[in-house]
């Protein structure tokens, strides 16, 4: 019987208050009021266990892909040190990091890395800040859609690469061409994302909009650039992949430090080891930027329902 229920029949079949078997201080709600204050305990208990439970999945559920990523490393060094020692012309882990270790030791590592880095930041920050501003003149009018896609989809079929020839008799042989082609590279891949996302908003918010009275100008601010904030990072994050795929190729250009460089140098004298840690600070600086890139997607699509 419910506490609602009980009260009720107390209140159609009043109990004595001093019959036998009952105490002399007992009261006729004693009994209901502790059932009710058993159920506030309980409703209390299940909401605090209910409001635990998300924040037990939410700290499961960070802890658990660091853990996979842990094996996933793991596992990958243990399938290279094995194919390395089965006879596979690659560098065993230990000589890699040997040989990191004389890089880092000497000041060679940190240069390189630095001019590298330098190089695919200004070459990023550039397509990126040229191609959010052309993807959503060419979402939002029809026009200049027209008049800019077509040269858009035509340098998309031609690899950034087949450009340093252009690059070097146009620009020379300073930091202008690599920075040029690493900015071609991320500009394309960034505009195309950028379109998509403002053509893709949904017209019912953009009608809701003007039927409340906002302007175009407020419909692309407070509509449009808010919708398309995903597509834009996403955007972002396949040109800073472009970026970093570029530089090794930018860096033939009469380049004295970088890693693209210091393993094309390391080529030609068949040095495995320094190529591999070319490779692998480039996976890690790579790496660190999605990530950074990923947790600005995270705080500014929090609205946006995820998996």
């Amino acid at each position: 019987m419910s506490v609602l229920d009980k009260r009720s029949a107390d209140r159609r079949h009043p109990r004595p208050e001093n019959g036998p078997g009952s105490s002399p201080g007992s009261s006729p709600g004693a009994e209901t009021d502790d059932s009710t204050a058993g159920g506030t305990v309980a409703a209390d208990t299940s909401a605090g266990a209910a409001k635990s439970a998300p924040e037990r999945s939410r700290s499961g559920g960070r802890g658990l892909p660091l853990a996979l990523n842990a094996v996933s490393v793991a596992l990958g060094i243990a399938i290279w040190w094995a194919l390395a020692s089965a006879g596979f012309k690659l560098p065993t882990p230990p000589e890699v990091v040997d040989r990191a270790s004389t890089l880092i030791s000497d000041g060679t590592l940190a240069d390189d890395a630095l001019a590298s880095l330098t190089r695919v930041l200004i070459g990023f920050a550039l397509g990126t800040a040229v191609a959010v501003p052309v993807g959503f003149l060419m979402g939002w009018y029809g026009i200049l859609r027209g008049l800019i896609e077509p040269w858009i989809q035509f340098f998309r079929t031609i690899p950034p690469l087949a450009i340093i020839p252009l690059a070097v008799v146009a620009m020379g042989i300073d930091e202008t061409p690599k920075i040029f082609v690493i900015f071609l590279a991320a500009f394309l891949a960034c505009v195309i994302s950028t379109f998509q996302g403002v053509v893709n908003v949904d017209r019912t918010l953009i009608n809701a909009a003007r039927v409340l009275g906002a302007g175009d100008a407020t419909i692309f601010a407070r509509v449009v650039v808010p919708a398309s904030t995903p597509f834009i990072l996403v955007g972002m994050r396949v040109g800073l992949g472009s970026a970093w795929a570029t530089l090794v190729a930018a860096e033939l250009i009469a380049a004295q430090e970088g890693l693209g460089y210091r393993m094309q140098n390391a080529q030609l004298y068949y040095d495995l080891p320094t190529i591999f840690v070319g490779l692998i600070s480039i996976g890690i600086l790579g790496l660190l930027m999605d990530r950074v890139l990923l947790l600005a997607e995270r705080r500014l699509t929090r609205w946006q329902e995820r998996r």
